[in-house]
C-alpha cells in the first residue's frame, strides 16, 4: 500500500530543497486541458537533478507516490491523480537549463523543463532546426515530450519524439540517477534504455535532462492547401507527392470540412483560402536544399494530380507569410474544437491504407448513435487520425456527454478490427488504461507489467498510467 503525503512528510521534504520549490497555489497542477480530471497533493518543483534525485528518494523510503507534472498539456490524465492518498506532484518547471549545443555534431543538451519553443528557438540560433512541432509547443515541456514519445505534423518526416532523442538522464524510482546523456548514434551496449523510457510517461522514471538530435535547416521551404474530393484520394495524393518529392515532403495534413466550419463559427479567427469549403483539404509542407524549387515542386504535383482527378482547388504560398496563414488553419483547429466541447474526442493510428475505410465505417455507425458532428483531421503522413465527434449545432455544449462512453467503445472497437492503435500520439494516460488492457496483445501487457515491477518495485511512480493500479 501508497502512503499519503503527511505533514510530517512535507516537513521532511522541505528540508531537503529549497524553500522556493513549493507551490501555494496549486490549482494549475490538479486542472488538465479539457476539465475532466481533477487533481490533489503536494506540489514540489525541484531546481535541479540532484534536488529531484532527493525528493524522489525521500519518496521512495516513505512509501509515498509521485506524479510527474511537465507542462500540463496532456490529454490522457497522466499528469493529474484524482484517487488514492495524497500524492507528490514533481513538476519539472525549473529545470530549464540549455547546457550544451553542439551545431557540427547536431546535438543540443537541455534540462527536461525546457519548453519546445524554447528548444527550437536555440536549435535555430545555430541555423539547426529542431523538428519537434506540436500546437502546445509554446508551454508543452521536453521533459513530457519525450515521455509521451510525443508526434505533431513533422513524424512523416522527421519522426516521433523518441527519433529525435540520443540520451537521457533519467531520476530512477529509488532516487538514483542514470547518467545516459550520450551524444552517441551508435552505442549497442546492452538494453536500449533511452527508448525505455521515452513513451513510459513517468512510469519508470523522471527524465531530467536529454540530448537532442538537430537537422540542417531546410533552405527552401514550401506549402499549399489543395482540395481533394475523399480521404482515398487525400491517400493516392500522398503516394504521388512521395514519389515525386521524397524526403522533402515534411508534413502532409488531412482536414475535413467540419474543422473549417467550426473556424468560422467561434474562431479563432484565420482567413481561409477558399470561398466554399471543401469536404476535404490537404495542407501539404515541403523543405529543400537550396537547389530546390518548392513552389516548382507543388506546380507539378497540382498539376498532375488534377489530371488524376485526385484534387480540385488549390492554394500554393508563395511568401513566408502566406504559407504560415495556411498553417494557421490548421494549427487552430484544435482551439476551436476546445470553444465548441466535444462528447468524445480520439487519438488513433491506422495502417495508411485502412484509413479511408475507418473513416467511412466510422461515419455510418456514429449516425446510429445519433446526431452528431465529426471533426476528422490529423497527420495522414503518419496515419494518425484526430476523430473528435460533437453534438449537434442545436444541441446545448455537454448535452450528449452521456454518450461518450458508447461513442469511444465503437470507435475503438473500430479502430482495433483495423490493426490500428487506440493512442497515436497523446499516449496511455490514465484515461485509456482500460483500452490497452481491452485491446493489448496479453503478451505485451504481461511484460510491461514485468518492466514495472522491476524498475519500480514498489509502484510509486505515476501510479495507475500505462497500467492499472496494484
Amino acid at each position: 500500500m501508497l502512503n499519503g503525503v503527511t505533514p510530517e512528510f512535507e516537513n521532511r521534504l522541505r528540508g531537503l530543497v529549497d524553500a522556493a520549490a513549493f507551490r501555494a497555489d496549486t490549482a494549475p497542477y490538479f486542472t488538465e486541458p479539457r476539465g475532466r480530471w481533477q487533481g490533489q497533493g503536494l506540489v514540489v518543483a525541484p531546481a535541479d537533478t540532484i534536488a529531484v534525485a532527493a525528493v524522489v528518494t525521500a519518496c521512495a523510503q516513505a512509501r509515498v507516490a509521485i506524479v510527474p507534472y511537465s507542462g500540463g498539456t496532456g490529454l490522457v490524465g497522466g499528469q493529474i491523480m484524482e484517487d488514492g492518498p495524497a500524492p507528490v506532484v514533481l513538476s519539472l518547471e525549473r529545470l530549464t537549463k540549455i547546457r550544451a549545443v553542439y551545431p557540427s555534431e547536431n546535438v543540443l543538451v537541455c534540462e527536461a523543463g525546457v519548453i519546445l519553443a524554447h528548444v527550437q528557438q536555440a536549435a535555430e540560433d545555430v541555423d539547426r532546426l529542431f523538428p519537434l512541432s506540436l500546437a502546445s509547443e509554446g508551454s508543452a515541456r521536453i521533459g513530457g515530450l519525450l515521455a509521451t514519445n510525443a508526434g505533431g505534423v513533422n513524424v512523416l518526416r522527421y519522426g516521433n519524439a523518441r527519433a529525435l532523442c540520443l540520451g537521457l538522464e533519467v531520476v530512477r524510482p529509488d532516487g538514483t540517477i542514470w547518467h545516459g546523456l550520450t551524444r552517441l548514434r551508435k552505442d549497442n551496449t546492452g538494453y536500449d534504455l533511452r527508448n525505455l523510457m521515452i513513451g513510459a510517461e513517468g512510469t519508470l522514471g523522471i527524465i531530467t535532462a536529454a540530448a537532442l538530435r538537430l537537422v540542417p535547416r531546410p533552405v527552401q521551404i514550401g506549402a499549399a492547401l489543395l482540395a481533394v474530393p475523399s480521404p482515398q484520394a487525400a491517400l493516392d495524393l500522398l503516394a504521388m507527392a512521395g514519389a515525386q518529392i521524397g524526403d522533402g515532403l515534411s508534413a502532409f495534413e488531412l482536414m475535413h470540412r467540419q474543422g473549417l466550419d467550426f473556424l468560422a463559427e467561434v474562431g479563432p479567427e484565420v482567413r481561409q483560402p477558399f470561398e466554399t469549403i471543401p469536404a476535404w483539404s490537404v495542407l501539404i509542407d515541403l523543405g529543400l536544399p537550396a537547389s530546390g524549387d518548392p513552389d516548382a515542386a507543388l506546380e507539378r504535383l497540382f498539376a498532375d494530380a488534377f489530371d488524376a482527378g485526385l484534387v480540385s482547388d488549390g492554394v500554393i504560398a508563395r511568401s513566408a507569410a502566406q504559407r504560415q496563414a495556411l498553417w494557421d488553419i490548421r494549427e487552430n483547429i484544435p482551439e476551436a474544437n476546445r470553444r465548441i466541447g466535444s462528447i468524445a474526442s480520439h487519438d488513433i493510428a491506422l495502417p495508411l491504407s485502412a484509413v479511408p475505410d475507418f473513416i467511412a465505417q466510422a461515419e455510418v455507425a456514429l449516425r446510429a448513435l445519433g446526431d452528431m458532428r465529426i471533426n476528422c483531421f490529423g497527420h495522414l503522413g503518419d496515419g494518425n487520425l484526430h476523430y473528435n465527434i460533437f453534438p449537434a449545432k442545436d444541441r446545448a455544449r455537454g448535452a450528449d456527454d452521456a454518450l461518450r462512453p458508447a461513442v469511444q467503445k465503437m470507435i475503438h472497437d473500430l479502430v482495433a478490427a483495423l490493426d490500428g492503435s487506440v493512442s497515436a500520439e497523446h499516449g496511455i494516460g490514465r484515461a485509456k488504461v482500460g483500452d490497452l488492457q481491452l485491446y493489448g496483445d496479453p503478451a505485451k501487457l504481461a511484460m510491461l507489467r514485468a518492466i514495472k515491477d522491476a524498475l519500480d518495485p514498489q509502484g510509486i511512480m505515476n501510479p495507475g498510467v500505462i497500467l492499472p493500479q496494484r
